[in-house]
């Protein structure tokens, strides 16, 4: 099938970030010195290309930005300066808008305004919810003699909310992964490729393994600690996933546990982690000192701000129980559930966050291309 060229493509990318794409003339230099690359695989090249020649259905086919992991080498040795590997940053935002068909993600990545005003908007959200519960009461639940959390926010009815929250994320994240799905497993002419479902079971496992190591990190450049550093802020959140999600009942107690009680251990190693992985992306952000910093867009400053936020908003609330100081603590939680809420609400299947989805997903759905290349084609099977 032949491709259609769409001539606002370049003009596209750039907007989602993309810089100097313009200046690259195609000299191969940035596929040749990248450690990930493949005879099947050879970004950035193909995808600069692409952009280039308008190829957009090419580019949402393709899963090279997501096994693209930035550690910067084709920008540093780029001849011509076109930044090769903000490019492929850039695709990675392009892509993960077109995933999404509700409209959010472009308008967050295309638009500093629209991602101020879904930030407030959602944000507000469980401040409404608050007001109205304590109007109701006649705000008989708010204790100021001591702390009581649960009375100012009934864990249940916080469970409750929380569950539905995430419900209503897991299927935003599980519609713009399918749409991920659909485009990679499309063939040229347009269909779909007619893999057996078997392959898809077998190769299962490579979505496992990538989503809980990431060790594609460690075949990227020089720098391990990358690796490392991305493992630690992914295994903080997986903790503190957990607790709020399916253990917030026993997580949000007004008992004070004592210090050798795993509820705050747990509460606590999530929150060191934490603290260190968005302290120390956020701090290379502002120092720009790796290749990967050098051109961070808005939203690259979005997700570490909302853990650090999330984090030391913890922190306080515990502090202040322990302190008995009942109106910081209740003041202090509300800040931090709003800070949440924001956070997943442009974060969960639109933001930086999906990469954690979608990288996996990348290297799932290309094992399992490999698998079916494998199996002899109808013309070249045995007979029965």
């Amino acid at each position: 099938m032949s491709q259609r060229v769409d001539a606002t493509l370049l003009k596209e990318i750039k907007q989602y970030g993309a810089v100097s794409i313009e200046k690259c003339f195609n000299c191969g230099n940035c596929t040749a010195i990248c450690p990930l690359t493949s005879d099947d695989h050879l970004f950035p090249r193909d995808m600069i290309r692409y952009a280039q020649l308008g190829l957009k259905d090419r580019l949402l086919q393709s899963t090279d930005p997501w096994l693209c992991y930035y550690c910067g080498d084709c920008s540093r040795t780029c001849p011509k300066e076109a930044e090769p590997a903000e490019t492929m940053m850039a695709m990675r935002r392009w892509q993960t808008a077109k995933y999404d068909q509700s409209g959010h993600a472009e308008k967050m990545y295309t638009s500093e305004r629209e991602v101020g005003k879904a930030i407030v908007r959602t944000a507000l959200l469980p401040l409404v919810i608050l007001a109205i519960y304590h109007i109701v009461t006649g705000f008989s639940n708010i204790l100021a003699d001591r702390v009581a959390l649960n009375s100012f926010a009934p864990v249940m009815w916080v469970w409750a909310i929380v569950l539905l929250h995430f419900g209503q994320l897991g299927l935003r994240l599980f519609r713009n992964a399918s749409n991920m799905f659909r485009h990679v497993m499309r063939l040229d002419d347009g269909n779909s490729a007619n893999i057996p479902i078997g392959i898809y079971v077998q190769e299962f496992k490579n979505f496992i393994l990538h989503s809980l190591t990431q060790k594609r990190w460690l075949e990227c450049g020089e720098d391990r600690s990358r690796w490392l550093k991305h493992l630690i802020l992914i295994s903080g959140y997986a903790m503190m996933l957990v607790l709020v999600v399916g253990l917030l009942w026993w997580f949000q107690t007004d008992e004070l546990y004592p210090i050798y009680h795993p509820q705050r251990w747990v509460g606590y190693l999530a929150t060191i982690f934490l603290l260190f992985a968005s302290g120390e992306a956020l701090i290379g952000r502002m120092r720009k000192r790796e290749e990967i910093h050098r051109f961070s867009h808005p939203t690259d400053w979005l997700f570490p701000s909302f853990i650090l936020v999330g984090a030391v908003t913890g922190i306080l609330v515990n502090i202040f129980r322990y302190l008995a100081w009942p109106w910081p603590t209740y003041i202090i939680y509300t800040i931090h559930v709003m800070a949440m809420v924001a956070m997943l609400d442009t974060e969960v299947g639109i933001g930086k966050w999906t990469h954690l989805i979608y990288r996996p997903l990348a290297m799932y759905l290309e094992a399992v291309k490999a698998r079916a290349a494998e199996l002899p084609s109808p013309a070249t099977a045995p007979a029965a």
